[in-house]
């Protein structure tokens, strides 16, 4: 390709010339070709591997030079000698002879390089080309990527790194590619080329370890080898990077949540490093994103646009403290230097002025932030100031556009505008006060309860203060208790501010650890989970949730039933309609929220003291905040969260208490304790009043608390866990000691714990106070810090989600060994591949137009978890099926027929167990059973481009179950209905028929009409080519169509006879305009229709010819009365007079030894039959008179047919076949050869894991 004009100072060095004129050089790069210029070649070659020279895109490069100057200018280089030449050749057809006109050097070199960039500047233009954030460097190792791996363009390249990979105990430097769906190396040292390719899927650890030898490298885990890379320039950006790409696969894999790139970032600075391409920008704001939602509690969709080293003035103690603000499109956040010093948030709805303060040498570059209730906040100390103003002035001005535009949209719903200006401004006051939420409590409980049944009570408050009983005898010194913590609270709300603009202190941490009072749980849970802003944003859409969600049910809803009676039934207010009621709504809205969760064991017991401490909306918004960022996938179907968290609690007791860790892991206690704490917040295992000041912990420190605490609770059972025989011993003591703790301040009356009751009667375990328990879990393990446990829940996460694969798989092979031949490391390798092709399509996209996330549902049962559709079957259908013929213009309409065949639900996708259902027969059936297959493959009705798929598939379904055929085929069956989204229920009768074994009778397989037949037939003989045997197949075959052509013919007359007579007693015009198929008619649908009444004969009609014409029936008829058939061999071609000819045919006259000749054998298919290739189908088409031939339609003859008794009869004649279809099939070299096809530099890299491939 063209380039612009860049100077070169050593023309000769490591190049060498092979072509020159006056003033253009083209020169190869040493080292490139067939002959690699011997050891200066192989230097040179190495040489540009390890320091990433341009010369390996492109060996091949033109220079310019005028004949006295000894510079040289670069104008094009290109790939291949053929690019390079064509530039060459154009340079001398139009330049030379221009350039001799110039009497100038200068003008010459000016002329040149002007030329050079009108063409690019010209092409650019032509071919639409966009200017993107990549550096020309960067595009040039994504040009190498692609070439050395064969990737596709889909593939996006993040950044690559210098290392060495140790292959054994001999490092190769090289360079390491980083994609979005790979991990690639490459090294060329001295002739020596090292390759390795991994999917990130296929990762099961990686760590960064350091050795005496290796004191910085990477270890990368698959399931079959380890790699280790290392000699980093930048250890910790590479490993960081490659930690964020194995999560984005482990998501995938996970929820099937593929990668977007974020097209909204800003653009490149002059001073931005030349290899840092804009996906890696891209994962870079992330991944800062991801931390700043973290630290702040923020919603999901919040990204942080910077952040800047400044000083915050703080009057609560009259200091300037030094940290650093952050600022996103809704917030203004800042943290303290000194990580528990002070934190602040600052939603920009709540803010009224922006300004710049006076500046001076105390208090340099202030900027004053003012709020609507009245609180001022002064940063200090920033830089660019004038930058970050306008900044925080713009996303203000959009957050202030974005709420009048929900006042209007609300206001259009509603009749009354004042009504809901007042509404939202309460929503959106200035802070989010107990008592502004509370000024709407009355409207919000009207509208809730128009919502629903109005003979259901809705709880309008906390379910708490409608059900809070006192006992006489405890009252007084009790509630003196609480009243003091809540003068405690506002004392501090007076001092550091109150709602969501407080600032968040070390003393808002004691006064949270000495337990928050009662009536103001509900609304600190909001505060410090971030849950007040969700609630803040989304004014009126619970309420819609539960508008929508009324009177739905699903599998979810059933679930929710269920438990709903399950939840704190100890407690009174879920002894009543009103508190279930609540309960069921918030739940019921939640899982319509997010369906992927759905509803989780465990969620309705958190969600009920939610309910007792907050309301019906504000439980909702804490449920959102607990299981989509506090508690991160926890409660889907598979509690991946909670298991990675208790791999996590190993870590963590392996090293704060290491002499209980492997007693614990003998008796695997740790396993069995974690899930039901962690999942429950300890609601479950504790008695209630005392776990409920861990929520309150936890809502304000995050899941470290509940760390902290687990291992607490081990530390003070140290001895008796050391003394357990059992896990059931062991189990004993925890159970007993979290039920004798007790929170001796609660107001509440005890309530009986459930847990309590079904212990033992032992000596009952002496009290343990939950403030000194908590207040110990600090002090022992405070030390725990957050980014710690992210790093660990990595290393976790990727362990879980590839053991779940790894349990998926197994239960899979273990579902179907018994219904198949195949042995069960046979079916694991084929399952690998499976998953494979599934992946592939997720990557890089297909042009079968399914997607890839209705293909992969992990909610679904293990073999519907991946499911391919008909791009991918292809693929897999060309590598391991024995029938798929070499031509691939032959397999593709055979792979068509074979995965309509299979898909036996009709949704144009199949699962493993079909998939391996199709595979088992070729491989390990008997004859009766492949020609059976092969049967029913040509007897389903082709696909129409008025049909779509999903219909046919659907109806090929009926074929085999019903005893009816199809006469016309260009629609769907009237009374069929389509299966679209099959819910569960369809899924276990699915399951159900799959268990119960049907062996279908041959004599209920409809008949095979002539176009069937010419299908089956052509398959027959695509499916030999490259056998040994082949000339006999080709000869046994033209001998069984031949005797099935003659049987077919001889069962016409019998037909004949009986429909004339039903004719002659109908109505002549009706008989005339209808013919023989008057029952059924050519109606536009497709109807499937039973025909004939005689001997139960059908006819069909294949779809590809179209509506029958049925114009001079009754001469055809009769000219058909007499019958002959000829013998047809390769031999007599010259004589035959209906001929069937493959495409490969009409190209080349010497294969026409290898296909038989078909012949029809009547006097007028003697005459006017002739076989024609059109548009790589053949079909039979009648002549008249030699030239101009009817429509396609007209050359099927309707009453021809056989039958599949007639069929294996036939088959069973010719012994070549009988051998060829009774042979069995070594599956286990067709995988071997997949997975090679795989590895190799194809478009379709899709093994499970593509292992080092050296050369040399």
């Amino acid at each position: 390709m063209w380039v612009h004009p860049e100077e070169v100072l050593q023309a000769g060095a490591l190049w060498i010339t092979e072509r020159a004129n006056p003033y253009f050089i083209l020169q190869k790069r040493k080292g490139h070709g067939d002959g690699r210029g011997g050891l200066a070649g192989l230097l040179v070659g190495t040489l540009d591997v390890v320091l990433d020279s341009s010369a390996r895109v492109a060996p091949y490069r033109i220079l310019y030079q005028t004949p006295d100057s000894l510079i040289y200018w670069i104008i094009a280089h290109g790939c291949s000698r053929k690019e390079i030449t064509e530039h060459w050749e154009w340079l001398e057809q139009n330049l030379l002879q221009t350039l001799s006109i110039f009497e100038n050097e200068n003008d010459i070199t000016t002329f040149v390089k002007g030329k050079v960039q009108g063409i690019i500047a010209e092409y650019n233009k032509n071919q639409d080309v966009k200017e993107d954030d990549d550096t020309d460097k960067f595009k040039e190792a994504i040009c190498t990527y692609r070439k050395l791996f064969g990737m596709p363009e889909e593939e996006k390249l993040v950044n690559y790194y210098s290392c060495s990979y140790w292959k054994g105990r001999v490092p190769r430097q090289g360079w390491l590619y980083l994609s979005i769906n790979h991990i690639c190396f490459y090294s060329y040292l001295l002739g020596k080329e090292a390759k390795l390719v991994i999917r990130w899927a296929d990762i099961t650890q990686l760590e960064k370890s350091a050795t005496l030898l290796l004191p910085d490298a990477v270890k990368v885990s698959t399931r079959v080898a380890e790699h280790v890379f290392s000699v980093f320039l930048n250890i910790n950006e590479t490993f960081k990077l490659m930690e964020q790409l194995a999560n984005i696969a482990m998501r995938q894999l996970l929820d099937n949540k593929g990668f977007e790139q974020d097209r909204s970032l800003p653009k490149l600075k002059r001073k931005t490093p030349k290899k840092v391409s804009a996906l890696k920008r891209d994962l870079d704001a992330r991944a800062k994103s991801e931390r700043y939602r973290a630290l702040f509690r923020l919603p999901k969709d919040e990204k942080l646009d910077g952040h800047t080293g400044c000083t915050l003035w703080t009057p609560f103690n009259k200091m300037h403290i030094l940290g650093q603000m952050f600022v996103s499109t809704n917030y203004i956040c800042f943290t303290s230097k000194e990580e528990t010093l002070c934190s602040l948030i600052i939603p920009l709805r709540e803010v009224t002025i922006v300004e710049k303060a006076d500046s001076s040498n105390f208090l340099p570059s202030p900027v004053s932030i003012s709020t609507k209730n009245r609180m001022t906040f002064l940063f200090a100390n920033l830089k660019d100031r004038d930058f970050l103003v306008q900044r925080i002035s713009d996303f203000l001005q959009q957050t202030t556009s974005k709420i009048y535009f929900e006042r209007e949209i609300t206001g259009s719903v509603n009749s009354s505008d004042d009504e809901v200006y007042s509404q939202q401004g309460s929503l959106l006051s200035s802070s989010p006060q107990r008592s502004s939420l509370g000024s709407e409590g009355s409207s919000e409980g009207e509208r809730q309860f128009n919502l629903n049944d109005n003979s259901v009570p809705t709880a309008t408050q906390a379910l708490m203060t409608m059900y809070r009983r006192r006992s006489p005898e405890e009252f007084n010194p009790k509630l003196a208790k609480e009243f003091l913590k809540e003068q405690a609270w506002k004392n501090h709300f007076t001092e550091y501010g109150q709602g969501v603009c407080m600032y968040r202190t070390e003393k808002t941490k004691d006064l949270v650890l000495k337990g928050i009072p009662e009536n103001m749980r509900g609304e600190l849970w909001l505060l410090f989970s971030g849950a007040i802003n969700e609630m803040a944003t989304h004014p009126g859409y619970y309420e819609d949730l539960v508008e929508k969600s009324m009177g739905k049910y699903n599998l979810a809803t059933e679930e929710i039933e269920r438990d709903l009676h399950r939840s704190l039934p100890e407690h009174p207010a879920f002894q009543n309609e009103m508190g279930i009621a609540a309960l069921r709504r918030v739940l019921t809205a939640y899982a319509f929220r997010n369906p992927n969760i759905g509803y989780c064991q465990a969620m309705n017991i958190v969600t009920s003291v939610l309910l007792l401490y907050a309301k019906e909306e504000e439980a909702f918004w804490l449920l959102v905040a607990l299981c989509e960022r506090m508690l991160p996938d926890y409660y889907n179907t598979r509690v991946v969260g909670a298991l990675v968290d208790q791999g996590v609690f190993e870590e963590l007791a392996r090293e704060y208490v290491p002499e209980l860790y492997d007693c614990m892991q003998d008796l695997g206690v740790i396993s069995t304790i974690s899930l039901s704490w962690f999942l429950t917040l300890f609601l479950s295992v504790m008695p209630f009043e005392s776990a409920v000041v861990v929520v309150d912990c936890f809502f304000y420190e995050g899941i470290k608390v509940i760390f902290q605490l687990a291992l607490s609770v081990l530390h003070a059972n140290i001895h008796q866990l050391l003394g357990a025989k059992d896990d059931g011993e062991a189990m004993t003591v925890l159970g007993r000691y979290l039920d004798s703790v007790t929170n001796k301040d609660s107001t509440l009356p005890p309530i009986p714990h459930l847990h309590s009751l079904l212990t033992d009667d032992g000596d009952p375990h002496p009290e343990v106070d939950i403030f000194k328990l908590v207040r110990s879990s600090y002090e022992k393990f405070g030390s725990i810090r957050a980014d710690v446990i992210e790093q660990m829940r990595f290393k976790q996460r990727l362990r879980v989600i590839q053991t779940i694969e790894d349990t998926t798989k197994r239960n899979v092979v273990r579902t179907i060994v018994t219904e198949t031949a195949f042995s069960i490391d046979e079916l694991e390798e084929l399952y690998v591949l499976f998953k494979a092709e599934h992946l592939t399509s997720c990557y890089w996209g297909g042009t079968g137009g399914s997607n890839p996330t209705e293909r992969h549902d992990p909610s679904l049962p293990y073999l519907e978890q991946y499911r391919i559709d008909l791009e991918q079957f292809r693929g897999l259908f060309s590598l391991l099926f024995p029938w798929a013929p070499v031509n691939g213009a032959h397999a593709d309409p055979l792979a068509l027929r074979f995965f309509r065949l299979l898909d036996h639900n009709g949704d144009s996708l199949i699962n493993f167990r079909e998939f391996i259902s199709g595979l088992s027969v070729l491989c390990h059936g008997d004859l009766t059973d492949k020609l059976k297959l092969l049967y029913k493959m040509h007897v389903i009705p082709e696909v129409t481009h008025e049909q779509e798929e999903p219909d046919s598939a659907f109806e090929a379904t009926q074929y085999f179950f019903e005893d009816i055929t199809p006469e016309t085929s260009n629609g769907s069956v009237p009374g069929l209905k389509k299966l679209h989204t099959p819910d569960y229920r369809h899924y276990l009768r699915l399951w159900n028929q799959g268990t119960k074994n049907k062996l279908d009778n041959m004599k209920d397989l409809p008949k095979l009409n002539q176009s069937q037949f010419i299908e089956l037939c052509k398959t027959l003989y695509n499916m030999f080519s490259e056998d040994a045997q082949e000339q006999e197949l080709y000869h046994a075959t033209a001998t069984v169509t031949s005797l099935l052509l003659e049987m077919g013919e001889v069962g016409k007359l019998f037909c004949h006879s009986k429909d004339q007579e039903e004719q002659d007693q109908d109505d002549p015009e009706e008989a005339k305009t209808s013919g023989p198929a008057r029952d059924g008619g050519t109606k536009p649908g497709g109807v499937f229709q039973q025909m004939g009444q005689g001997e139960g004969e059908k006819e069909s009609q294949a779809r590809q010819c179209g509506p029958a014409k049925r114009d001079g029936r009754g001469e055809q008829l009769s000219a058909m009365e007499d019958i002959k058939l000829e013998d047809s061999s390769p031999k007599d071609t010259g004589t035959s007079s209906s001929m069937l000819i493959s495409d490969d045919e009409t190209k080349d006259d010497t294969s026409m030894s290898s296909y038989s000749v078909l012949s029809g054998g009547s006097h007028e298919l003697d005459d006017k039959l002739h076989c024609e290739d059109i548009n790589d189908d053949t079909v039979l088409v009648r002549s008249e008179n030699g030239d101009g031939g009817l429509p396609h339609s007209t050359s099927i003859d309707k009453e021809w047919a056989i039958t599949f008794e007639q069929f294996l009869a036939s088959v069973l004649t010719e012994q070549a076949l009988v051998l060829y279809f009774e042979k069995p099939v070594e599956v286990a070299a067709r995988i071997t050869n997949a997975k090679n096809v795989r590895k190799v530099g194809c478009s379709l890299l899709s093994a499970s894991d593509y292992e080092i491939s050296l050369s040399g």
